[in-house]
């Protein structure tokens, strides 16, 4: 099928992994015009939308006539806002409705919603008849820069988050720019938090842009949907790469060991901290924790912590409201993480702005008396 082309206020950002190759569009009102892109890329004529409350109420509709204006047949199905929806029951009740939707391999799946939506019915599409058709539409910021992009789904269980999970890529993803205007400036400010994330893993001249441009990024306009392009492109070059982790994809997990187990250390109560929120700490901590093991300056600590807090980010462990479990506890999570390896503790550290790799059989006393110290500060 012939993909048609971006529009001159769009971005194309194409993730070619050979006959699962698909396309990354980013730009405004992309929602509107979603049934003319998933026609021009896909086989199938009907679809399964699983959305949330929140973004169902706005997006929902627009979307339906949009499929079904050029012959899609679309049935939705919308679930409870929050974390807490990636679960067991969800996922058997997500499966349930697209089997009695009748939906065939070659028909699709479509996440419309945050990263909680994509990655629940992302996990589903890749279970129901051994895999179908997947269109991811990201309705955050954190989502159109990480979680839409890779195929990486799952569901957190009582051990951990994302713990249940399939690789299963998506056949397209429309990252909507303009529905970004309706975030609350703390949900923007954590999906920001992602995309500070590529510029520190290996490329220190985008956090340098980003330091000069995030105004105009949170303000919108060509900044915007260039700091977006520029992050699903540098994911899309690590997924070609490494498509099942195994080795360079563990980069794009800086942040994320420490922000886990501060997730899992709240319940997962976004009232308290939200994922790109625990990143946020947990980038800050990784640039620490490089220092005290003597592998980066405290000057870049100190410079990725004060970008961070310059944009509304929390960059500290007491920056989080109400009291934390011991640090006992924070052990325990980081020791049930995905990037664990026989028992051995595996981080993403960093030598500096834009030079992290990965550091496998981290001593956990090291980073016991790393955490003990950050909160006795």
């Amino acid at each position: 099928m012939n993909a048609p082309s971006p529009r001159p206020n769009e971005r194309l950002v194409h993730l070619a992994l050979g006959d699962r190759a698909y396309d990354i569009l980013i730009g405004p009102g992309l929602i509107a015009r979603a049934g003319g892109e998933f026609i021009s890329r896909l086989k199938g004529r009907r679809a399964a939308i699983i959305t949330d409350e929140n973004v169902g109420a706005r997006y929902l509709s627009p979307l339906m006539d949009s499929l079904q204006t050029d012959g899609v047949e679309a049935v939705s199905l919308t679930l409870p806002v929050g974390e807490k929806t990636k679960s067991f029951d969800n996922l058997a009740a997500v499966t349930d409705m697209v089997l009695s939707a009748r939906i065939e391999r070659n028909d699709a799946v479509i996440a419309l919603g945050g990263g909680v939506i994509g990655d629940l019915a992302g996990f589903a599409a890749g279970i129901v008849r051994r895999g179908v058709r997947f269109v991811q539409i990201p309705t955050s910021l954190l989502a159109q820069v990480d979680s839409s992009v890779g195929g990486k789904t799952g569901i957190n269980t009582r051990h951990g988050k994302n713990l249940l999970g399939v690789f299963h890529q998506p056949d397209l993803v429309l990252a909507d720019t303009a529905v970004l205007d309706s975030l609350s400036p703390r949900e923007f400010r954590a999906g920001y938090a992602e995309i500070v994330k590529y510029g520190l893993i290996d490329k220190p001249y985008f956090f340098h842009w980003l330091e000069r441009h995030w105004k105009q990024v949170f303000e919108g306009g060509p900044e915007r949907i260039e700091a977006i392009a520029v992050s699903c492109q540098a994911k899309a070059d690590v997924v070609v790469e490494d498509e099942r982790e195994t080795g360079r994809r563990a980069l794009l997990n800086l942040g994320h060991t420490f922000g886990h187990a501060l997730e899992a250390a709240t319940a997962y109560d976004s009232s308290r901290l939200v994922h790109g929120e625990g990143v946020a700490i947990g980038m800050v901590l990784a640039h620490r924790f490089s220092a005290r093991l003597n592998l980066a300056s405290p000057d870049d600590a100190a410079r990725v912590a004060a970008h961070l807090s310059e944009v509304g980010l929390p960059t500290e462990m007491w920056d989080i409201p109400g009291e934390l479990p011991p640090t006992e506890i924070l052990m325990e999570a980081i020791a049930q993480d995905k990037k664990v390896k026989g028992g051995k503790l595996t981080f993403i550290l960093t030598r500096g702005i834009g030079q992290s790799f990965v550091a496998d059989e981290v001593p956990a006393s090291e980073v016991m008396a790393f955490l003990e110290g950050m909160r006795n500060q």
